[in-house]
């Protein structure tokens, strides 16, 4: 049965740190890309950043340069570290699991591809300004 489950979100002042740590389970996690998409009120759920098994990544503009995604692939473990925070990075971040991709997205950056995602219950991040 796969599992992933978030943790780390929390509430932070704008220009500080968090990170995230999604733990999966259930699949062989080194062998497919993940990634972390977010969901801000009011707006449709957006790619943030993703990895590939090979330890490429890709995220989305306005996170580059503030945020790294890495993998701890002894552990399946998913991690995002997020400095320099804004409060319009307020949102629930989700991970996400392709069950059947290993590749990014040559289009959407911060996604997987094809994109057949397992998705974590997510967890809250709030920055206040």
């Amino acid at each position: 049965q796969v599992r992933v489950v978030e943790s780390g979100g929390g509430s932070v002042q704008a220009g500080g740190s968090l990170r995230l740590s999604c733990a999966a389970s259930g699949y062989p996690s080194s062998d497919y890309c993940m990634g972390w998409f977010r969901r801000a009120p009011g707006k449709e759920r957006e790619g943030v950043a993703a990895i590939d098994p090979d330890g490429s990544t890709s995220y989305v503009d306005a996170v580059k340069g503030r945020f790294t995604i890495s993998k701890d692939n002894a552990n399946n473990t998913l991690y995002l570290q997020m400095n320099k925070l804004k409060s319009e990075d307020t949102a629930m971040y989700y991970c996400a699991a392709d069950l059947v991709g290993s590749e990014l997205s040559a289009t959407r950056p911060g996604a997987c591809y094809p994109g057949d995602y397992f998705w974590g219950q997510g967890t809250q991040v709030t920055v206040s300004s």
